[in-house]
């Protein structure tokens, strides 16, 4: 490719470009996500992630995620964190492919950060939405053999100053979404709870409730989604972007508000009821 020298070394000109993925590709190739991953037989023996939500409310984002990984009907994993810093106003979920996902998460990483160094400025939200969108693209030829990773993208939009939804389909190309959206296995359990309890500029505390109160629904009817585990004190993991930055919510609050959702169902198994008039 013109960037191979015979030492190992990489020439320097090769470093000037402002995509770490591009350089990636001409220079390390098998270093992508998705080209060194084995074919396996059944791609439903690997691991996957399942259910994500995110929400926009009054001062930005909210990204949250259940923590099952699945492998065919057995869970493999009860822990998995899904949600993600992509930089200081962004964040990047993943479902499908667990192992994968994570490869893509780490390379977005290097890549808004390599941007940043070369350019001296970050991109903008969209410029961010668009290259997750080639990272997507890429793994074209993985994703039709079903190794399929599919990432939300959310983050805070100085220039709109509010919280905008990036979704993606195995094929790249970003959508833009409003108020919310949800993917993954248990998402259209999710996002019919999230149509009856959203509402425009709610606060951030309350967009993080609709969110687990969303995946809780998710798990009542998706196996393949996990519900708060109280006995275990694992519960989803949730992240705000705001203009103040990126914010992991605490794992205690978190806590708190898995509390708060299961003793309710307690006393209403179907969740809270939206008003019909409103």
């Amino acid at each position: 490719m013109g960037m191979h020298r015979g030492d190992g070394r990489v020439p320097p000109e090769a470093w000037q470009s402002s995509s770490f993925a591009e350089f990636l590709s001409g220079y390390a190739p098998d270093l992508l996500p998705g080209r060194s991953v084995p074919r396996p037989d059944s791609a439903g023996e690997l691991p996957h992630g399942t259910t994500i939500v995110a929400v926009v409310h009054e001062r930005g984002v909210v990204l949250a995620g259940d923590r099952r990984a699945t492998a065919g009907n057995m869970i493999s994993k009860r822990d998995v964190d899904k949600v993600f810093r992509s930089d200081e106003f962004s964040a990047v979920a993943i479902a499908g492919t667990l192992g994968l996902g994570l490869e893509f998460v780490n390379l977005f990483q290097v890549e808004l950060e390599h941007y940043e160094k070369i350019e001296g400025q970050p991109l903008s939200l969209l410029g961010k939405a668009q290259r997750l969108a080639a990272l997507v693209r890429g793994n074209l030829g993985a994703a039709m053999q079903g190794l399929v990773v599919v990432p939300l993208f959310v983050g805070y939009d100085p220039d709109s100053q509010t919280g905008r939804i990036f979704s993606y389909d195995p094929t790249g190309g970003p959508s833009e979404e409003r108020g919310f959206y949800t993917i993954g296995s248990g998402s259209v359990f999710a996002r019919g709870a999230l149509k009856k309890l959203y509402t425009e500029n709610m606060p951030t505390e309350e967009a993080v409730l609709c969110c687990v109160q969303a995946l809780y629904d998710a798990a009542d009817d998706d196996s393949a989604t996990g519900g708060p585990d109280t006995a275990r004190r694992i519960y989803p993991v949730a992240a705000t972007v705001t203009d103040e930055g990126f914010r992991r919510v605490p794992e205690a609050e978190m806590a708190a508000i898995a509390q708060q959702v299961t003793e309710g169902r307690l006393r209403s198994p179907d969740g809270p009821v939206a008003p019909l008039r409103g």
